[in-house]
């Protein structure tokens, strides 16, 4: 919720249940406390720190930039995440020629830094909001965005993974059911923050929600030299489709209908 003082945005409650996955680069988490001496420092930050949280959120390697004032109106709490330390760097470089951090080093900071790994769990009603910032960032439009809407709606989620960061989405694999008489599933998400990709977190993700699966068949529309290394083979006479697994008869793949609004 917004600050009705400042403008800057209360912490995101902090999520901690999920599997850990270790990437090969952490994230940067830093919380801690502003601690204004007075009222004129007070007033000061009041001004400066609205542009600064914007400025802040828009750096790509950003993900999360909370900052709330306190009961006590001198004092500021701070929950920040980076992508890696060199986001980290770059945006104490920014900070130290910005407005705000020629003004405001006279007040006290006690920030604490430790890195931070995603965890993996089934997607929460308090997901959705930045599953769609995630999904339409991590693929540049909407439309995986309202797939997955579609397909929730629809009652044809079958499964839904959420990587977060204490509680903010960062990745995403989903299962959506085929529609014949086969048990099986269409691999409806796999999608990772642009700031995070490369680090092993679709993989898990995808190995993941393949364990969701099980001994069930599941079929994919995607990058074929990537799905091949996750155990993907081609379905003979179906353009593009390839299958994780046995899928038993011929005839048409039947995916959820809202893969036919793409």
């Amino acid at each position: 919720m917004s600050c009705s003082c400042c403008g800057t945005h209360a912490p995101t409650p902090t999520d901690t249940s999920g599997t850990a996955v270790t990437l090969s680069r952490p994230l940067v988490a830093v919380e801690g406390r502003l601690t204004c001496t007075d009222m004129g420092q007070m007033l000061m930050a009041l001004d400066l720190l609205p542009r600064h949280v914007e400025l802040s959120r828009a750096e790509p390697g950003c993900l999360r930039f909370d900052i709330a004032q306190a009961d006590d109106p001198l004092v500021w709490t701070l929950d920040e995440v980076f992508a890696d330390e060199a986001a980290f760097a770059a945006h104490q470089a920014r900070n130290a020629d910005s407005q705000w951090g020629r003004d405001s080093q006279g007040i006290s900071r006690d920030l604490h830094r430790h890195a931070l790994h995603p965890l993996i769990r089934p997607e929460l009603p308090s997901d959705q909001e930045g599953l769609d910032r995630l999904l339409t960032a991590a693929f540049g439009h909407a439309e995986e965005a309202q797939l997955l809407a579609d397909l929730r709606a629809d009652g044809d989620l079958a499964v839904s993974l959420v990587a977060h960061v204490r509680g903010l989405p960062v990745g995403h694999a989903a299962l959506a059911p085929l529609l014949d008489d086969r048990p099986g599933f269409s691999l409806a998400s796999l999608a990772v923050h642009p700031a995070l990709q490369g680090r092993g977190l679709g993989q898990a993700l995808l190995a993941a929600v393949l364990a969701e699966a099980g001994e069930r068949p599941v079929v994919v529309r995607g990058d074929a030299a990537f799905c091949a290394r996750a155990g993907f083979q081609p379905l003979p006479a179906r353009a593009r489709l390839m299958v994780r697994g046995d899928l038993p008869g011929g005839g048409p793949v039947i995916q959820a209908p809202a893969f036919a609004r793409l």
